[in-house]
């Protein structure tokens, strides 16, 4: 098929973006810090201040969350550990940077390099941490590597449907909501799920960024 010389460039645009449709480089085990935060590769060493962390307010009663209850971290830790292992997953401790404190945790999930695509899951905080500035520092570091340095295309989010506080949590970040999965996944106690999706694509991130930094920057006056 012959191209015009209007239409060649077009073309090797496409060319070009469907070559480097993927991550620009694989996610591996590394620290991000910053706001107060630093987030550090999750090992079995954590599993007594996770459990800690977990404590406050007994986060595994609620039936929307993952959380582990406090003879399950450790298998919790290791099944975080074995999603790293199989390329899907990058668990990250979260702590506070000045006193070394363990908060919670997070994770990179559902990683799909070939279409330059991650998820950011299995997150919780002490209760005592909630609606405080923790998990919009958290995020930010998170999508600042995500986009800047991994070179995403889209970072998603996923949450049980009568799980409403997370689902205005990702709300306030910026992230749409792409809709829902009916009858998508188990609970803890054994019921069914809806998964509620949202996302951020690389052109909105950074609206986002700016969103989330003076957000940050309002929380440290």
């Amino acid at each position: 098929m012959l191209l015009s010389h209007a239409a060649a460039p077009v073309a090797r645009l496409a060319q070009a973006m469907v070559k480097n449709q993927g991550l620009q480089q694989a996610p591996a085990p590394c620290t991000l810090q910053g706001w107060g935060v630093r987030l550090e590769p999750l090992s079995q060493a954590h599993a007594e201040g996770l459990t800690a962390a977990a404590r406050d307010g007994e986060l595994w009663n609620l039936r929307v969350t993952s959380v582990p209850e406090p003879d399950q971290t450790s298998s919790y830790i290791q099944t975080a550990l074995d999603g790293l292992a199989a390329g899907h997953m990058l668990p990250f401790v979260v702590k506070e940077e000045a006193s070394g404190k363990i908060l919670g945790t997070t994770r990179y999930h559902d990683i799909i390099a070939a279409v330059a695509r991650l998820e950011i899951g299995y997150t919780w905080y002490g209760k005592s941490l909630q609606r405080t500035h923790v998990n919009t520092a958290c995020k930010l570091l998170l999508l600042t590597h995500a986009f800047d340095m991994l070179g995403a295309g889209v970072v998603g989010w996923r949450t049980d449907n009568f799980n409403h506080a997370s689902q205005r949590a990702i709300e306030r970040l910026g992230a749409k909501r792409d809709g829902a999965i009916r009858h998508h996944a188990l609970r803890r106690d054994g019921t069914v799920r809806d998964t509620v999706m949202y996302s951020v694509i690389a052109g909105e991130w950074p609206e986002v960024r700016d969103h989330l930094t003076y957000q940050l920057k309002r929380h440290a006056r």
